[in-house]
């Protein structure tokens, strides 16, 4: 019998426990939010940091974890410790081997001379960065702005999706040799307006290059001004149900 009460007091105690850690959490999500998903975020950015520095093992140990998240393809990631923030395939391929095959591309993380590529591609660099920024901005000003429908949200994603997957279905052609690496089309209906190096390849300033990085910030916007309401509302409705029990059972919190 003795032992029955114990087990529930424990119970109680744990549930407790729980509860008042689940309202932390709930009246502070942001909080806890921005340290885990800025962790998350942040890592890619401190690899080159450790390989600069000399810490190979942790650095490279990065690389690995987010090799199973991106492509890692150096022609479209940035550089860091480097004298540009970005290189063409050729330059990579001078500077360490010549080839187009991207699973041994995406295994160059740079040297001393290049600097030392971020642990993710540009692409993802916008996107993830961007949700982090917007959910601060929209943090500051959740209360005067209004939700978006889904409608409104796939308007946001859309130039994500057609960047995408027209790069994937370019790619079917051999990397760097189809439509999207060229760019002749656009070359094409512009009239070769613009410089020959922005219709061309990967490079920083270029239109691969800034469609990735315009797609990559309108989803984080899309995501963080759809979804971040949501979760607002849910950790609202979290905290004052706990607080409810707890007032119930005349407990402090």
């Amino acid at each position: 019998m003795q032992t029955n009460i114990e087990v529930n007091n424990l119970k109680r105690s744990t549930a407790i426990i729980l509860n008042r850690l689940s309202y932390r959490i709930s009246r502070h999500w942001m909080v806890f939010f921005s340290m885990i998903y800025g962790l998350y975020v942040g890592l890619p950015f401190l690899a080159p940091v450790l390989m600069a520095g000399g810490y190979i093992s942790p650095g490279r140990m990065i690389y690995t974890v987010y090799s199973f998240l991106c492509h890692q393809l150096p022609e479209r990631s940035f550089f860091l410790f480097s004298p540009k923030i970005m290189f063409s395939l050729a330059e990579i391929q001078a500077n360490w081997q010549v080839t187009n095959n991207p699973l041994i591309l995406r295994q160059f993380i740079g040297n001393s001379e290049l600097g030392w590529k971020v642990a993710w591609s540009d692409r993802m660099v916008f996107m993830y960065t961007s949700i982090l920024v917007f959910a601060w901005i929209w943090w500051i000003l959740r209360n005067r702005i209004p939700k978006i429908s889904w409608k409104v949200l796939l308007l946001f994603l859309l130039p994500m999706a057609i960047d995408g997957t027209t790069h994937t279905i370019s790619d079917l052609f051999g990397l760097h040799q189809g439509f999207r690496d060229s760019n002749i089309w656009l070359a094409e209906i512009t009239r070769n307006v613009f410089a020959t190096n922005f219709y061309a390849g990967d490079a920083w300033g270029s239109f691969n290059s800034i469609m990735r990085m315009v797609s990559g910030i309108l989803f984080g916007a899309g995501v963080v001004w759809f979804g971040f309401p949501y979760l607002e509302d849910y950790f609202n409705d979290q905290a004052a149900w706990i607080k409810h029990k707890f007032d119930r059972a005349h407990l402090d919190l």
